[in-house]
């Protein structure tokens, strides 16, 4: 992904300006003018806030695309389940579990601490109705209550094109894991024809997305202006909170969870696991990629952990965007962080919902830049939390992005060390070259 702008400046340095020009606009005008000013009311009303769901609306034009082509690569790039054997269904079982984990973390961190409680009732209000006409056509479809059988029921769109058309996400999801599925059933010269056209449409909405994130820079200086006229330092103040759940909740499963997992399911030594893999970490927390860090992960695999080549090389190739546990827990804490922001209880069955979400979501995430971004947007329209709070985040979000990275290619070097164990070197994942090994 591009990350510099005209002039040579990186695109998170524009993106912490937008963050600052806007947030220090809006407190002025808030401490200064008041929120209720005329021409504060014209400005929020008829230039920031339009600006901002432009870019959000772009957003979510692209979601549908990005999680089918996604899940659907991801799964097919598993080859032959039969030919793979132990390797395949092991690293699908820890996948599930490690990121269980992440967001039942994240969820409990959230609980405990509560970082968005504080928020004038009437202020967030002002905001939801502020923002409400915006994002109108995509809150519309969120459930109200949610049925557990009816949950279940709704999980199978009977008709998938209904179900994208009014942003039924799940139902979408589920049918784009079974299409995955099939095409790894059914390999023919056709079906191998057809993955290519999805990688195609994958590349073609990633490319759109790169130049959508090109736009974050002006519409985090406008959503942060409407956020800060409205909060005043109030804002900062809940910002900072989330902040430090998120890192917080990252730290515990970084240097709690991944060493159990190394120690108990790998049967290595959490300190020499973590000195054999500070080059991927570095990668990962600098360019906040998983799918850039992937040669430096592989090499590291091969010479540092001496895992099986062929073994790691699946585990990492799928991992990079099916095993992202670091995103699935940021996605957990920020969807439940703006619920509490703007006054929304959500029940243990609804953060529940959010739970199972962002383990399937985490799959379908782009392992690039800001790729989560859509992902959280979907899981705000699905429990009811209004669509436009994204718009808090996304000054914090390149810092937060680079943690959660560095927490993703960890937890596949992990997988990779755990599926590895008692694995030879003979299984060659169908479909995947016979690698060359890097240089040392």
């Amino acid at each position: 992904m591009e990350t510099t702008k005209r002039g040579g400046i990186a695109l998170h340095w524009l993106m912490l300006i937008g963050f600052i020009v806007g947030l220090a606009g809006g407190l002025f005008v808030n401490l200064a003018v008041g929120a209720d000013a005329p021409w504060v009311v014209w400005l929020t009303s008829n230039i920031t806030g339009p600006a901002g769901q432009i870019f959000l609306r772009l957003l979510f034009m692209l979601v549908i695309p990005l999680l089918f082509s996604a899940l659907v690569i991801g799964v097919a790039e598993m080859g032959d389940l039969k030919a793979l054997g132990r390797a395949g269904w092991k690293t699908l079982a820890f996948t599930v579990l490690i990121s269980a984990v992440a967001v039942l973390i994240g969820l409990i961190m959230v609980n405990v601490f509560r970082p968005g409680d504080g928020v004038n009732p009437d202020l967030a209000q002002a905001l939801l109705e502020q923002g409400r006409a915006g994002a109108a056509s995509i809150v519309g479809n969120a459930p109200e209550t949610i049925n557990l059988g009816q949950f279940f029921l709704d999980l199978i769109p009977s008709n998938v094109f209904t179900a994208a058309a009014e942003n039924q996400i799940l139902p979408v999801m589920v049918f784009a894991l079974l299409f995955g599925i099939g095409l790894v059933m059914a390999r023919s010269p056709a079906t191998d024809r057809l993955q290519e056209v999805v990688l195609g449409l994958f590349e073609i909405t990633m490319k759109l997305i790169n130049l959508v994130i090109k736009l974050a820079p002006f519409a985090i200086a406008a959503l942060m202006f409407n956020l800060a006229a409205l909060f005043g330092w109030d804002l900062l103040v809940r910002l900072a909170a989330y902040v430090g759940v998120a890192v917080g909740a990252m730290l515990i499963h970084m240097f709690v969870v991944y060493p159990i997992a190394v120690w108990t399911l790998g049967g290595r030594s959490p300190l020499g696991f973590f000195k054999a893999i500070r080059e991927p970490m570095v990668v990962a927390f600098s360019t906040a990629s998983s799918n850039a860090s992937l040669p430096v992960s592989l090499r590291a695999a091969e010479f540092e952990l001496k895992l099986p080549r062929k073994i790691a090389r699946f585990v990492l190739t799928v991992g990079a965007t099916a095993n992202q546990n670091g995103t699935a827990l940021f996605e957990g804490v920020t969807v439940l962080f703006l619920a509490q922001f703007f006054n929304i209880d959500l029940t243990l069955w609804q953060q529940v919902i959010v739970m199972l979400v962002c383990i399937l979501g985490g799959i379908g995430t782009a392992g690039v830049p800001a790729g989560s971004l859509p992902v959280v947007a979907m899981i705000l329209v699905m429990v009811g939390v209004p669509a436009e709070g994204i718009g808090l985040i996304l000054g914090v979000d390149r810092f937060l992005d680079m943690c959660r990275t560095t927490l993703n290619v960890t937890g596949d070097l992990v997988a990779a060390t755990v599926v590895s164990r008692g694995e030879s070197d003979e299984i060659v994942p169908p479909g995947l070259a016979e690698p060359v090994a890097p240089k040392a």
